[in-house]
Formats: C-alpha cells, sequence, structure tokens
C-alpha cells in the first residue's frame, strides 16, 4: 500500500510535467515543434533509460529499500529546483509578451531539475516495482497468482496517477500557473516518502547478492575454454549440485547449446569436487548458471521487437498533444480542455482495460485454458497489445487527414476527434506496458529482478531516442525546396498524416516479427523439487 502511494506520487509528478512539456517548451522556452518534439523524447528517453544504471546498482550492492528511499529524496530535491525556476524571481522565465528568450538561468535551472528526476527516476522506477514484487513468495502458488494481479494493481495505481496529472495538474499549468503545480506536485512526492518509510517494519526485504553479470561472465569464459568439448548428449550429466543455498534451480533447455559446455567436468574439476574442493568459477559453470544466461540472452529479440510500440506510444506526449493545441477544444462556452488532458482518455482506456482484464477476462480464460494459470501467456498479452497500438497509429493518420482538410474553412474541427487514437492506444498499453513489465521482471534470473525492470524502462527509453532519430531522418528527406516537410512549423502545413501511415506500416513489419520469435520462446522452467540434474556423492 505504501509503496502504491509512492508510485503514485511519482507518476503524477512525471505525467504532470511530461504531457505538458512540449507546450511548455514551445511557448514559454519558444522552441519550434519538430525540436521542442525532439527534446521530450530526449528528456524521456534518458529518464527510461538511466534505470538500467540504478537496477543494477540495487541488485547488486545497494538493496532496494535503500535504492527507493535515496531516490525519492533525489525526486523531492529536482521538484523543489523546478519550483525554484518558477517562483523565485530572479529564476523567472521572461513573459512572451515582453521578450522572446527565457533567461540563460531559468533555463540552467529547468533542466537541471528535469534532467535530476532522470537521475532519481533511474534508482526509483527500477527498485520499488521490485521491491513491491518482492513481497510475494514465487514458492508458494497462491502468492504467485497474487503477484500476477500485482503487475495489473501496479498499473492501475499509475494510470491513476496519470490520469490525474494530465487532468489537475495539467490545468492548474495551464490556468494558474506552473509554479503551484510544482508546489502540489513536491507536496504530494513528500507525503508519499513519510508513508513509505513508516511502512518499513512490514515490508520483505531482498537483500544484493552482488553484481548479477558476474556469473554470466563466467559461464561465456567457461564455455570458451571448452569450445572444443562435444555437448553431453544427457543434460543430467552437465555439473548441478544439489544444495546451492536458496537459490532456485532451472530446468536444462535444448536452446544456445555451446553454453552447456560451461557445465561439462572435466577429469581435473571431477578430483576438486571428489576432494570437497570448490571448482574455479571461471572455469566450471552450474548448468542453472547456464540456463541464467541462456534466459537473458533470449530476451533479446522480446526487448528489440518491443521498440516499435515504444516509438509509436512516444507520439502521445508530443505531436498528439500539438495537434490538440490547434484544435476546437471547448466543452462549454466558457471552459476549454487543455490540449494535454485530452491524454486522459488514454489513461482511463488502458485503466479500464486493465481492471476488465484482471477481474473478468483472466479467471474466464483460465477455465478455458486449465493448463495456463495466467489465462494467456504474457507474450500473447503483449502481442494483443502491440496490434492495438499499430492500429491506433492508422486512425492516428486518418484523424490527422481530416483535420487537413478543414484548415482554412470556417468551422474548426473538435479535439476530441483525437479521442479515438488515445483510446486504443490506452487499450495497447494496458495489454503490452503490463505484459512487458511482468515479463521482464518474470522471465531474468532472480538475482536480476530490478534490472529486469529496467530493461522493461529501457525499452520506452530507447524507443524515445529512436522517435527523435526517425524524426529527424523523416525530415531531412522530405524539407526539400524551402518547404517545410512532413514537420513545418505551422501544423496546418504539416503531413504527420505521412508520418503516422509510416509507423503504421512499421507497427505491421514489426507485429509479424514479434509473432515469429514468440513462438520459438522457451520460458523460464524452475527446478520446483530443487534437486539438481548431477549429483556427485
Amino acid at each position: 500500500m505504501h509503496g502504491k502511494a509512492l508510485e503514485f506520487s511519482e507518476r503524477l509528478s512525471y505525467f504532470g510535467i511530461a504531457t505538458n512539456l512540449i507546450l511548455y517548451l514551445t511557448e514559454i522556452l519558444h522552441q519550434d515543434t519538430k525540436t521542442a518534439a525532439k527534446n521530450v523524447n530526449y528528456w524521456a528517453g534518458v529518464t527510461t533509460t538511466v534505470p538500467l544504471i540504478g537496477g543494477f546498482l540495487a541488485d547488486a550492492y545497494i538493496g532496494n529499500y535503500p535504492m527507493v528511499l535515496i531516490s525519492s529524496i533525489i525526486y523531492l530535491m529536482s521538484l523543489g529546483i523546478l519550483t525554484m525556476s518558477e517562483l523565485v524571481r530572479v529564476l523567472q522565465p521572461c513573459e512572451m509578451s515582453t521578450c522572446q528568450k527565457p533567461t540563460k538561468l531559468h533555463k540552467g535551472f529547468f533542466f537541471s531539475g528535469l534532467y535530476m528526476i532522470s537521475i532519481a527516476t533511474g534508482g526509483f522506477k527500477p527498485s520499488l516495482e521490485s521491491f513491491g514484487a518482492d513481497q510475494f513468495d514465487d514458492d508458494h502458488s497462491q502468492e504467485r497468482k497474487k503477484k500476477m494481479s500485482f503487475f495489473n494493481l501496479w498499473s492501475f495505481t499509475l494510470s491513476c496517477g496519470y490520469m490525474l496529472g494530465v487532468t489537475v495538474i495539467v490545468y492548474v499549468q495551464d490556468e494558474v500557473s506552473w509554479g503551484t503545480a510544482d508546489i502540489v506536485l513536491t507536496s504530494v512526492v513528500a507525503i508519499a516518502i513519510v508513508l513509505f518509510v513508516l511502512g518499513r517494519p512490514f515490508y520483505r526485504y531482498r537483500e544484493p547478492k552482488g553484481s548479477p553479470l558476474t556469473p554470466m561472465l563466467q559461464v561465456l569464459v567457461a564455455a570458451i575454454a571448452k569450445r572444443n568439448l562435444p555437448c553431453p548428449s544427457n543434460p543430467n550429466e552437465l555439473y548441478e549440485p544439489k544444495s546451492q543455498g536458496n537459490k532456485r534451480l532451472l530446468h536444462h533447455t535444448p536452446r544456445l547449446r555451446f553454453l552447456d559446455k560451461a557445465a561439462i567436468l572435466d577429469s581435473l574439476e571431477d578430483e576438486e569436487i571428489q576432494s570437497s574442493e570448490n571448482p574455479n568459477p571461471w572455469k566450471l559453470a552450474t548448468m542453472t548458471q547456464v540456463e541464467e544466461m541462456k534466459l537473458v540472452l533470449n530476451m533479446v529479440p522480446i526487448w528489440l521487437t518491443s521498440l516499435t510500440f515504444g516509438v509509436c506510444m512516444a507520439q502521445s506526449s508530443t505531436f498528439f498533444v500539438k495537434q490538440g493545441k490547434t484544435m476546437n477544444r471547448n466543452l462549454t462556452r466558457h471552459f476549454a480542455v487543455p490540449s494535454a488532458s485530452i491524454s486522459a482518455i488514454g489513461a482511463l482506456s488502458m485503466t479500464t482495460t486493465i481492471i476488465m482484464y484482471d477481474r473478468i477476462l483472466i479467471p474466464v480464460l483460465r477455465r478455458v485454458t486449465r493448463d495456463h494459470e495466467r489465462g494467456i501467456s504474457i507474450l500473447q498479452r503483449i502481442g494483443i497489445g502491440m496490434a492495438f497500438t499499430t492500429s491506433s497509429m492508422a486512425v492516428s493518420a486518418l484523424v490527422e487527414r481530416k483535420r487537413l482538410s478543414v484548415v482554412g474553412s470556417a468551422t474548426s474541427m473538435s479535439a476530441f476527434w483525437l479521442g479515438p487514437q488515445f483510446m486504443i492506444l490506452g487499450i495497447g498499453e494496458g495489454f503490452t506496458l503490463v505484459g512487458l513489465q511482468e515479463y521482464f521482471y518474470d522471465q531474468v534470473p532472480d538475482t536480476m529482478r530490478s534490472l529486469g525492470i529496467a530493461f522493461f524502462l529501457s525499452v520506452i527509453g530507447i524507443s524515445n531516442f529512436l522517435s527523435s532519430l526517425l524524426i529527424a531522418i523523416v525530415d531531412h528527406l522530405t524539407e526539400k525546396g524551402g518547404s517545410g516537410g512532413w514537420f513545418d512549423k505551422d501544423l496546418k502545413k504539416s503531413r504527420l498524416d505521412f508520418f503516422y501511415w509510416l509507423l503504421t506500416a512499421l507497427g505491421v513489419v514489426n507485429l509479424f516479427i514479434y509473432v515469429v520469435v514468440a513462438r520459438r520462446y522457451v520460458y523460464k522452467n524452475i527446478n520446483r523439487d530443487g534437486i539438481g540434474s548431477f549429483i556427485r556423492n
């Protein structure tokens, strides 16, 4: 409960800032649309890539709880810096009516606060979610089922923070001031940190085990050293001691058999074991260590084929928002919805999808597929979401074509035409985002749980960088003869519909490749008996 409050406060802050950031960059810092879009993508990319470092440090040396606490304090400090950049007179940006450039001091403080959020998120995001999942015991079937619901409930909490961020916080930014919004966010995060610390006596803790990358490097070195040895036809001949402390053992899989050579016993190692000496880990690995190495390598194709999903998702916080700004957002004669708040439709759609999936679809699917406790596999869930996400890009192209067709006419097009694309994208996120979180937590070795969540976040991070790269390439290819190309400064002359069709085509090709990869994937297989396949007396 306390962890969910902290996650809620962080997501409220992140989305409250990120969703409206492109408007801040264009209207306060006076950047053009494509530059602002690239800057938003760069920041989001850094924010969701740095967790690879934070996740590694949490797993190897610091532990999840201390990492969450340290990162939360840094997050609070970064919000304080953003608040100062808006409220302290000498740090404030200049008004558009009096100058066309913000002060360098303001830009320095503003971007320092933004990228401090990136650093804080690097330790916070992988550690907090992994810490929450660690409260469930994988060796008990009932707790395993509860953990499956945990990821859905966690994402529900995330969605609630998202919805309030893009509605309440964005409204305060637009109608009151960014400084007031920053004060609200700072206060909420401070309260959540206090609640998290108060729950300390009730938590379960997983101690850091040292670098999780060292055993994998040892497997690779041992396999190369024994490259000339033949692989045994019987996997029971591979080295797997009966007792490995509390470590869960893995069943052998027939993939990447070259790595199996790391667990082959030669005569000298056999003598060392017989004399009760521990073998050199750089020369002999256990079968479980080999299988852990295979797990990580097998995840690479899934990671790569998830990037296109992330590129599509990145458009919702950049071009979608700018489109909404040019459209009719009036709900009543006196109230216009902030363009960034239209994305609340996507958040609501994602939240509804998660609830229906967890409370309706899973129980029904469990009865239909009696051999599957999840109802459908994790990779099937991810693939379904990818199909929805690709469809949302096609709908976006059609809506944008409609918007361009009414430019210059007497009637303006309602911004709520953007609703269907946000809704379909939200459904896709409800399937794929939650599926990716569960996949990267569940399928990594036990010693890499925080790093597993970081792998998930890196999909979003690298996708943001790829989105910026794609924008730059397309802009270079289409900007000819003085025209603005597909990303003209004036959105009335841009051709975002062509860009969305390009993303649709990429999504279709990627989905086909993903299906091929997913069908060949072999899931992590725990040896529940805890008995090694090779036992020396």
